[in-house]
């Protein structure tokens, strides 16, 4: 079913959906963030694209970039005494006039050999975790106890790597597939690492009222040393839920895309590219989502690029 091109209100800057700085080397270019090389650093810059069953979408989500970023550097800043990351402060002097339009939406980093492995942690049965359980009783290949319901509480935070794709459609792995991958001595450090950043931010989010049901992380080397790297406990990589609200048994509403996924789940569509436009509705109400995460997080107000 086509859509018609939404039309944006006027407070509103159309979506960023390519990051284009003069003189920059593109280093990679993902689902969302647009990446330039700096020899040993490297500059992430959060576009607004907005990705769906592993199709990037035609229409981006206005200020999406920016509250990413954001929300991905206070939570690097608050779990740096459990595991260091790749962030540098400060912006490349070179980059000194561009500052203003990119600064917010950007994080300057070390660059790190990254390890190929979706770290996720799930405290809820929800998503494809759900789905294996209610299938074949486990979760990432290992037992769970009987008569759990959607939604529910796990008896313990699992790890539930994957592999890690860039273009395509990451893939459940077990931690033995894992170890025969990246190695037993790596694969517990990850698990490890994984489970005390995960229940830290846990912990922080139920302090305000909110529900980290699951989340994924990414680790490298830099100078032989694991860091945590690309976005931390941002509401594209981990499934928040208001805790006054959850209820065990059913689906929870999110603070995420999951939204977006149900409205384009009502349309013929393949699920292949390019995608369908987005209504202005969906839109705004995806954007709406995002920024409630950030509010519910920190405690703040966040200055969009709406605001100038």
């Amino acid at each position: 079913m086509a859509q018609s091109e939404p039309e944006y209100p006027a407070r509103l800057n159309l979506p960023l959906m390519d990051a284009a700085i003069p003189g920059l080397t593109l280093f990679n270019r993902g689902k969302v963030r647009d990446t330039f090389d700096f020899g040993g650093h490297l500059l992430m810059v959060a576009t607004d694209r907005v990705s769906a069953f592993d199709v990037v979408l035609p229409t981006g989500i206005p200020d999406k970039g920016v509250i990413l970023t954001q929300m991905s550097c206070w939570w690097f800043e608050r779990t740096a005494g459990i595991c260091p990351n790749h962030l540098e402060s400060g912006w490349p002097s070179e980059l000194s006039d561009h500052e203003r339009q990119w600064g917010r939406r950007s994080m300057y980093v070390r660059k790190a050999q990254r390890i190929d492995i979706e770290c996720v942690v799930r405290g809820y049965l929800a998503g494809s975790g759900w789905k294996e359980y209610r299938e074949r009783g486990t979760l990432a290949g290992l037992p769970l106890p009987p008569g759990l319901v959607e939604s529910d509480r796990l008896p313990e935070p699992r790890f539930t790597p994957s592999t890690k794709n860039d273009s395509g459609h990451d893939e459940n792995i077990s931690i033995a597939q894992m170890a025969e991958m990246v190695g037993s001595e790596v694969t517990d450090t990850l698990q490890q690492l994984s489970l005390e950043l995960y229940g830290a931010a846990a912990t922080t989010a139920l302090e305000r009222g909110v529900i980290l049901a699951d989340t994924k992380l990414e680790f490298g080397f830099i100078d032989d040393k694991i860091h945590l790297i690309d976005e931390c406990f941002t509401p594209d990589s981990s499934r928040y839920w208001d805790a006054e609200s959850y209820e065990r048994g059913k689906p929870q509403p999110s603070m995420d895309k999951q939204f977006l996924r149900d409205w384009l789940e009502t349309l013929d569509w393949d699920k292949t590219a390019p995608g369908p436009e987005l209504p202005e509705d969906v839109l705004l109400g995806t954007r709406a989502r995002y920024l409630l995460a950030y509010r519910r997080i920190t405690g703040e107000e966040l200055s969009t690029e709406e605001d100038g």
